[in-house]
């Protein structure tokens, strides 16, 4: 039997777990830090989920994860997605994800600043919306610990506390690097920019909103977020406003951001409160186009998967690895 290390605990670490598992391989997964730990990219309580991507292939890919939420949902028991909407805004509908929806046939509508404010957002004049009713948001750390308690379950062993600093020193036939921000460290040779953002808390406990993006001026430049959090009520932040972090080196909330996220929700969103109630970090690593390095040299395989917008895909992300591993 082949047997695999996956390094890093993270969503796409759980996710290889959990893929690699479920088809009987033996797999241990080493953690630096304890699981819960608040130091990478995968901490937190929600994310959104969309289909809304201006590129078919990141549609269907965005389809084919929903489906394997879905089958976790099943498998567990568990509510991972709560989907009470997704709203894009744009300058212009060309802007917008819908030529990329409607190739791929997925249900979505263009929305006048009327009905935008029906649904709690405010538009500038002469902006659009984009509604897709089946988007929201995974409940992050519910569903991070699905994959991890699935694969467990199935005969994945975890260690934490378990840094691994020299590859070849595991005692494996496949390593698969899911390290985050840490891969370089691990990989030197993978090209990826690592940031630390900021996302800013808000009180918020009316009638549900619908996760929103505001695209800036290319097709799909994505610039800020806000969305549901379980327990403070919403949350906001700057899409790759942060500034070039060693994931290593602690850092604070930057509060020129949290001014920036608080100012526009309060353009946006006029139903909630602007005032932050708190803040925190996480990191993004970030390839040139966005896109994920999934890829296999030698006994390593490498996965790079986030760059701010990663986690929706993890199953899937989890399922190639795992191929990638058994090839």
């Amino acid at each position: 039997m082949t047997r695999v290390a996956v390094v890093g605990a993270g969503v796409m670490g759980c996710a290889t777990a959990w893929a690699l598992a479920g088809r009987g391989v033996d797999v241990t997964l080493h953690e630096q830090f304890e699981v819960d730990h608040a130091r990478g990219s995968s901490h937190g309580r929600s994310r959104i989920v969309r289909f809304a991507y201006p590129e078919p292939d990141w549609v269907r890919l965005a389809e084919e994860a929903r489906a394997a939420w879905r089958e976790l949902e099943e498998a567990t028991g568990q509510t991972l997605l709560e989907l009470d909407g997704f709203v894009e805004l744009a300058t212009s509908p060309e802007l917008t994800s819908h030529e990329a929806l409607t190739a791929c046939g997925v249900d979505h509508r263009l929305l006048p600043a009327d009905e935008a404010r029906a649904l709690g957002v405010a538009l500038p004049p002469g902006w659009c919306a984009l509604e897709e009713a089946t988007g929201g948001i995974i409940r992050a750390d519910v569903a991070r610990r699905a994959l991890l308690e699935t694969a467990i379950r199935d005969g994945a062993r975890l260690e934490t506390g378990s840094p691994v600093r020299v590859l070849d020193r595991l005692d494996a036939d496949v390593v698969v690097v899911t390290a985050g921000a840490w891969v370089r460290k691990l990989v030197p040779d993978v090209v990826v920019r690592v940031t630390r953002e900021t996302v800013a808390y808000f009180r918020y406990d009316g009638p549900p909103l619908p996760a929103i993006v505001e695209l800036g001026e290319r097709a799909g430049g994505h610039v800020m977020y806000a969305l549901r959090d379980p327990l403070h009520g919403l949350k906001a932040g700057v899409h790759h406003g942060g500034v070039e972090a060693d994931p290593d080196e602690e850092g604070e909330p930057d509060g020129e951001i949290v001014v920036r996220a608080s100012e526009w929700l309060g353009e946006r969103l006029p139903g909630v409160d602007p005032s932050p109630i708190a803040a925190e970090t996480c990191l993004y690593t970030t390839t040139a186009d966005e896109g994920f390095v999934l890829e296999r040299r030698g006994r390593v395989v490498v996965g790079s998967a986030c760059s701010g917008h990663g986690f929706k895909f993890a199953p899937v992300v989890g399922r190639r690895l795992a191929d990638l591993a058994l090839a």
